[in-house]
């Protein structure tokens, strides 16, 4: 059988001791997860993640760095994800903007706010890596290469 991990990215996107996260249906459950989603074919991961945070938020971002790459394998179906997780600012909110199907709505909350949610987050992964947002390091982005 051949191993073939899913790759995604995710954005972390403070401004002020907030965060931005994406109130989402998953998996037959309300969640709370970064604005994240899967590679599509010819595009970068970069562009990836600009692209997510942009149809599940309504906000341009600006990268600022690189905080980590991760595997994780679902507990729920069992697959394994390699996520690449970005740092950015927010440039600005794109008014009436058509978010993508399942997201309920972007909020803006502080890493307290978040953990409260604990049993509400899509993953692990969410708090884990803000808290590496937070403690750092935060890599440059020309550590992603493309061909």
């Amino acid at each position: 059988m051949r191993f073939t991990p899913h790759v995604t990215v995710a954005t972390i996107v403070e401004d002020q001791g907030r965060f931005l996260l994406v109130e989402e249906w998953a998996d037959n459950r309300h969640v709370f997860n970064q604005p994240a989603g899967h590679l599509e074919a010819d595009e970068s991961l970069i562009q990836a993640a600009l692209r997510e945070t942009r149809e599940e938020t309504g906000w341009e971002v600006e990268l600022t760095g690189v905080i980590g790459i991760y595997l994780y394998t679902a507990p729920s179906n069992g697959v394994t994800y390699q996520r690449v997780c970005f740092a950015a600012r927010p440039l600005h909110q794109i008014p009436d903007s058509t978010l993508d199907e399942g997201i309920i709505a972007p909020h803006w909350l502080s890493r307290d706010e978040i953990e409260a949610r604990a049993d509400r987050l899509r993953s692990e992964l969410v708090l884990r890596c803000i808290d590496d947002f937070i403690n750092g390091p935060l890599f440059p982005l020309e550590l992603i290469r493309n061909s």
